[in-house]
């Protein structure tokens, strides 16, 4: 059965944000709704409404839903008033075919843009209504999980954030603890300089590649000073780091601290290269005590003359190796249910594809 289609001007009002992306307001009431992905918010509101919100530019063609009041940028489409058809359907319908279809038909344009035509003449599916719920039960349900593993990982991060904050000044063996340049820390601990815990003599090789030659597959991954661990990878033999391993990687722009144990290429500028003394600290330990090391943000200068001047605290090397332990069991909880996240968001684009295409049909379940 082919469902009936109507166009998405036949079926809502189709209107624009009020406001300029400078005037809205982080200790704002209401959510304000831009072209980009993140959520502001403003002191008034202009809608009211259950309503579609999709990116005239920007991020062109990002969709949103929402219910309630709120603001939205000028180049923002609001989409409400719909006269008939279940309004989450009608967004996910939006969601699984918009962007792609808009971006094919401006692919010769530099600077991609929807007009109020283009969103007014998509052709929108209506099933019957109760078809419709019924999609809507389903994928709701795959994000409500979504949404759940989103809290279990976030409630871990927080549950690594504190144990850091209190492994890092009592330890692990419940010593007293003593007064030092750095606040308290245990009796048997000292206090050294960060300069002074690298070791200056080791000797390595490693060659740069340029963002433009990353590649999606190859021998080597890529390791920049970006949040991704692997920004790319590379063939290019040559290039790939040539020492001891694992090492460090401080990022001088960004601050992001990263664990390498592989063989890698370094991609961009601003990555630098940390070797610890292996007589006076274990590699993992080292990795953790400086993403506990809090470096001011100066934008994007570089930041490694901060971390020089720090001062870091050296303990035996047994109780460096348990607080490693601990640190890397909740990391691998964290890793966990992140996996799971990626499964859930992969079995909703799979549904939502197949939902939208009549390829699997839900008109006969009871729920």
């Amino acid at each position: 059965m082919i469902w009936p289609t109507k166009k998405l001007g036949e079926i809502c009002q189709i209107r624009t944000g009020k406001k300029d992306v400078n005037e809205g307001n982080p200790e704002g009431k209401y959510p304000f709704f831009t072209c980009s992905r993140e959520i502001s918010h403003s002191d008034v509101y202009s809608f009211d409404a259950e309503a579609i919100l999709v990116a005239g530019n920007g991020d062109v063609g990002a969709t949103k839903y929402y219910k309630g009041k709120f603001e939205a940028y000028q180049r923002t489409y609001v989409l409400d008033h719909f006269k008939e058809g279940d309004v989450r359907f009608i967004y996910y319908f939006i969601l699984a075919g918009l962007k792609k279809k808009l971006l094919q038909d401006k692919s010769g344009s530099t600077m991609p843009y929807v007009r109020k035509g283009d969103l007014a003449s998509f052709e929108i599916p209506l099933p019957p209504l109760s078809e419709q719920q019924k999609i809507v039960y389903v994928l709701d349900s795959i994000q409500e999980a979504v949404g759940v593993q989103d809290k279990i990982i976030e409630k871990t991060k927080e549950l690594k954030r504190s144990l850091m904050h209190k492994l890092f000044r009592e330890g692990t063996r419940g010593a007293k603890l003593k007064k030092t340049e750095i606040g308290k820390i245990p009796e048997n601990w000292e206090v050294v300089r960060f300069t002074d815990s690298l070791d200056k003599k080791a000797k390595f090789k490693i060659g740069k590649l340029k963002q433009k030659e990353y590649e999606k597959s190859g021998k080597y991954p890529i390791i920049d000073q970006g949040n991704e661990n692997v920004a790319g990878y590379s063939n290019e033999e040559a290039k790939a780091y040539q020492g001891k391993l694992p090492i460090i990687i401080f990022g001088d722009h960004t601050r992001v601290v990263k664990f390498v144990n592989f063989p890698f290429i370094i991609g961009g500028d601003g990555v630098k290269i940390l070797i610890p003394k292996e007589e006076s600290f274990d590699a993992k330990f080292f990795y953790y005590l400086l993403l506990n090391l809090k470096i001011e943000s100066r934008g994007y200068n570089r930041h490694f003359p901060i971390l020089k001047e720090k001062l870091i605290p050296l303990l035996p090397f047994s109780e460096q190796r348990e607080i490693a332990e601990i640190l890397q069991t909740v990391d691998q909880k964290i890793e966990i249910e992140q996996k799971k996240k990626e499964l859930y968001e992969e079995l909703f684009k799979s549904m939502l594809n197949q939902l939208m295409t009549g390829k699997i049909r839900v008109d006969n379940i009871n729920l």
